[in-house]
């Protein structure tokens, strides 16, 4: 068996104990459907099918996906996505070694954050910052090294929970601090942090509720109420944005979303947020702020743990680059789609539609429709964007078989089915891919 697997196609090249494993485990999967009498295949037939599975289970597991469910900053697809030309030129910068960690002009060992630390620092408006792999990461980090042993306050109507189940009471039980909680869901007052504060108050933080709205009957405190009353009783304050944005998200026709430089210029000492959302880079978490807490961040233990790797610290430098006088180039793929007009994406879904047959448009009920997304990974939350989607309402079979043929076939397509219809949304679909959702709609 094992001969006659590698000789099946010349291009599997496994390591023998990963090609063993691979055929046990169908083989055990076959012996189970033959002990229940659910096999009826000939010998040939079995081995065939079992050569398949082998072939399928060694090709690459990432694999490059049109995105149709119209959320651009797609958690299960990697948040804010890149073009392929900035990730080649990249590729090219990175091809061998690269100076990471070494200073050219001294020639002495550097500081992996001085590659892109002044630019960072320069666009938020902050004396100094420091990147990590995610925004979990440096609200872990910040929190441990400013609060650990002692109190935080925040408000309750602050503890927030993102994706994944991270929420932010959990991480100051872990990061060593003490959690204590002041005001109420839905109303809270300075004078709720006042007199909370006492000896064992290390911080007071301050939580950007991006992912969710609470209206009615609310309140809250601003962030420079509190950055006052932290220098008043010399507390320092923290401030977890979440979703930074560095753009006006209004002026682009998006949302009313609070900058990272206005945040920053209300004097928390230290503020977090992500980088892979509004941001549009890749998966890392920004800190930005006070030069003498990054400078003892960098001593942190944790540091060593969390801090980001080469390809990462490069796409970021990249990302901070595709940002110039108040605006962004084209190079940031994730603001491109989420600004492409609805006019531009109808007129992308007609020319799908004309590329595909009469009969084809029929048998698959395909029509051409206005839609509204969200931007995803809990980033303006409240505004819908607009968008166009096609919608398939096929004569035989039912939408949940068909989103299954999208995503399994040769060229993956992930839509939604919502009233018993399948969607493709336009808004999250590159330009370069609309020939390949073509490709894909004809191979159904």
């Amino acid at each position: 068996m094992h001969q006659v697997i590698l000789e099946v196609n010349n291009n599997i090249s496994l390591h023998d104990d990963y090609l063993k494993y691979i055929v046990n485990k169908e083989l055990d999967k076959l012996r189970d459907l033959i002990k229940t009498g659910k096999v009826s295949k000939t010998k040939t037939e079995l081995l065939n099918q079992l050569v398949s599975k082998v072939w399928i289970e060694s090709s690459s597991k990432l694999v490059n996906v049109i995105n149709g469910t119209g959320i651009v900053l797609h958690t299960g697809f990697g948040r804010a996505p890149f073009r392929g030309k900035l990730l080649k030129e990249l590729a090219d910068r990175l091809d061998g070694y690269v100076n990471l960690e070494f200073d050219l002009d001294s020639g002495n060992r550097g500081d992996r954050q001085s590659l892109i630390w002044e630019q960072l620092s320069s666009m938020c408006g902050a004396e100094s910052s420091l990147v990590v792999n995610n925004n979990a990461a440096a609200v872990f980090i910040t929190l441990n090294e400013m609060a650990e042993g002692g109190e935080v306050i925040c408000s309750r109507g602050q503890l927030v929970e993102i994706g994944g189940s991270f929420r932010i009471p959990d991480i100051i039980e872990k990061s060593g601090a003490i959690l204590k909680e002041v005001g109420s869901t839905n109303r809270t007052h300075l004078i709720d942090y006042e007199q909370a504060i006492s000896e064992k108050t290390k911080l007071i933080l301050w939580v950007h509720t991006s992912n969710y709205v609470v209206k009615g009957f609310t309140k809250d405190v601003s962030l420079s109420k509190l950055v006052s009353l932290g220098k008043k009783h010399k507390i320092p304050v923290m401030a977890d944005l979440g979703s930074g944005a560095l753009l006006d998200m209004d002026s682009l026709g998006l949302a009313d979303e609070i900058p990272v430089k206005a945040i920053v210029n209300s004097g928390p000492d230290l503020t977090t947020f992500s980088g892979d959302k509004l941001l549009g880079g890749p998966q890392s978490g920004l800190i930005v702020g006070k030069k003498e807490w990054i400078t003892r961040f960098k001593k942190s233990p944790l540091y060593r743990v969390l801090r980001c790797d080469k390809v990462t610290i490069g796409l970021l430098e990249e990302t901070l680059r595709s940002y110039h006088s108040g605006s962004f180039t084209k190079d940031n793929l994730s603001l491109t789609l989420l600004t492409t007009s609805r006019k531009v994406l109808m007129n992308r879904g007609q020319k799908i539609i004309n590329e595909l047959s009469k009969k084809r448009i029929k048998d698959l009920g395909i029509q051409l429709l206005e839609s509204e997304v969200e931007a995803g990974s809990g980033s303006l939350p409240e505004n819908k964007i607009e968008s166009v989607a096609l919608s398939f309402s096929p004569k035989v079979g039912k939408s949940k078989q068909l989103a299954k043929e999208f995503r399994t076939g040769s060229i993956p397509v992930v839509g939604y089915i919502h009233g018993n219809i399948y969607f493709i949304d336009l808004k999250a679909i590159l330009p370069t891919q609309i020939k390949r959702l073509i490709l894909a709609i004809q191979e159904i």
